[in-house]
């Protein structure tokens, strides 16, 4: 008897203690909050934190492309602003006055070289210049005595016309008349020849940043633009005796061109002054417009490829040379539903948008994509306007 009860009473403790493991397990373990893509409807409790991690908002529509073409691009300088700066003369090159990367101005000093040409150059002009004061003397004479001869002749015609001299007399002195005009005229002719060989002397000058009277100058070789200092090979120091090769080169980046290799079959969308869209690898999600500015005029026969380049804007200096990134190019528009990028979730060969049914309850629901235009993509089945969807924290509901 004893023994039954005591088997009785273990029975006892062990269903209550079975009974207070449930209600244990009922309190804590709640029921998840989500479910796989197309397995219902995700209800989310008014507590769950998640809900303020999702962003919800409505299904936007805007125009995008109905055909469009991406091909890979890359930043250039532009080459109507770009400046490969050579050395005027042979010559020792004693300072270099930037660095590479600095930003210079239109006419700043870049470097000062030692030359033997710098005290020819002055010499050459010192005697043009004596040539020049020369040819106008023998201008000045030869006026001089051009007048004397027009009296001569002004006397010696009113002396014939009234028969003091011979004929023979006038015509002699109106031949010393002519040759004192030709003269003047010669003399004339000499002075402009050595005018232009001044000029030419003073440009000189001028070129190397010489100044006129100054022996023993060094030649100062100065920016043609402003811009940056995208390569240089000087050294001071160094005598230099190559004046075809450049020792830097200078670029105005206010502008740049973005090249772009686009394949054959899609030559009809580019045309001069089209807009085109540039996203570079630099800044994710931010999107650069452009404008067609050039098109080769012929195919790489090897890539079957047409070289595009276009120009774009660059303030602030933003946009460097061999930037890597892609272009789209695109025909006509069409008014369609886009949502952000991040909203599409990828499930297998499925694309899939997560639609607030009610505030706490969602579903997936299976779409057709579109073209994508910048951060947006375009909705052709699936969704309307208005609609509202989880536009950022998608992740958070597939589980």
């Amino acid at each position: 008897m004893k023994r039954v009860l005591l088997l009785t009473l273990l029975a006892i403790v062990w269903a209550m203690d079975g009974c207070r493991s449930k209600a244990v397990t009922s309190e804590y373990a709640k029921p998840t909050a989500t479910v796989s893509p197309g397995e219902g409807v995700i209800v989310l409790p008014p507590d769950s934190p998640k809900l303020a991690q999702l962003r919800v908002e409505p299904v936007q529509t805007a125009k995008v492309p109905v055909d469009e073409i991406t091909a890979p691009c890359k930043v250039d300088a532009n080459p109507n602003r770009i400046s490969r700066v050579a050395l005027p003369v042979a010559g020792r090159i004693v300072r270099v006055n930037v660095k590479l990367g600095d930003s210079v101005a239109s006419g700043q000093s870049l470097l000062e070289i030692e030359s033997p040409d710098a005290d020819a150059a002055i010499a050459g002009y010192t005697q043009s210049v004596h040539a020049l004061n020369q040819a106008n003397a023998n201008l000045a004479q030869f006026k001089s005595a051009l007048v004397k001869a027009q009296v001569d002749y002004d006397r010696s015609a009113d002396l014939f016309e009234h028969q003091a001299i011979a004929e023979k007399d006038l015509l002699n002195v109106r031949t010393a008349l002519d040759q004192a005009k030709a003269a003047v005229q010669v003399a004339h002719d000499g002075v402009e020849s050595a005018r232009a060989v001044c000029e030419q002397a003073r440009q000189r000058l001028t070129l190397l940043g010489l100044k006129e009277t100054r022996a023993n100058q060094r030649i100062i070789v100065r920016s043609p633009l402003s811009g940056k200092v995208l390569e240089l090979s000087a050294v001071a120091g160094e005598y230099r005796n190559d004046i075809s090769a450049a020792v830097m080169t200078i670029s105005d980046l206010r502008t740049v061109w973005v090249t772009s290799d686009v394949p054959e079959n899609s030559i009809r969308f580019i045309k001069i002054g089209e807009p085109v869209e540039i996203a570079l690898d630099a800044y994710p999600g931010e999107n650069f417009r452009g404008r067609v500015a050039r098109v080769a005029d012929t195919l790489d026969p090897k890539t079957r490829t047409v070289k595009a380049m276009i120009e774009l804007d660059n303030p602030g200096g933003r946009l460097r040379p061999e930037m890597f990134g892609r272009i789209t190019l695109s025909s006509a528009t069409t008014e369609a539903p886009v949502v952000p990028s991040g909203a599409v979730v990828q499930d297998g060969e499925r694309r899939l948008v997560c639609v607030q049914l009610d505030p706490g309850r969602f579903r997936w629901r299976e779409v057709i994509t579109g073209n994508r235009s910048g951060n947006v993509i375009a909705i052709t089945e699936g969704l309307t306007a208005g609609e509202r969807i989880v536009t950022d924290g998608v992740f958070l509901l597939k589980q």
